[in-house]
């Protein structure tokens, strides 16, 4: 599906107004969560969306999974979808859990070079 830059730019503002509007809802109930960031191919949109959320530590990451709150993501990640305008039918597949603390460890905390290899592992 080909778009516009034009419409590639009003996508992207949805997004990020929708995002983050999950992101403050997230940070006030989900204990480490910290931010969330997405990214896209629009040349391969809406398959190649990508929406990262990231906490302080491992350890926050691995409680709030244990704890069930991937599904709060999920909700959260599919209503700021679907209000931007974004259909998707398997959401699930377009979320990553990462921390602060494996960027650092793993990548230097170079969050585009760990984003790049995650988009290298998913091809």
């Amino acid at each position: 599906m080909f778009l516009s830059k034009r419409e590639q730019a009003q996508i992207e503002r949805r997004l990020i107004a929708t995002l983050t509007e999950a992101c403050e809802t997230a940070k006030a109930e989900i204990v480490g969560f910290c931010w969330l960031t997405h990214e896209v191919d629009y040349a391969l949109f809406p398959s190649s969306l990508m929406v990262v959320w990231v906490f302080d530590t491992q350890a926050s990451q691995s409680q709030a999974l244990a704890c069930g709150q991937d599904k709060r993501m999920l909700e959260l990640t599919a209503q700021a979808l679907l209000a931007a305008g974004i259909h998707i039918s398997q959401v699930q597949a377009h979320l990553h859990f990462d921390s602060e603390e494996q960027c650092r460890r793993a990548n230097a905390g170079d969050r585009q070079q760990r984003l790049a290899r995650k988009r290298r592992a998913r091809s």
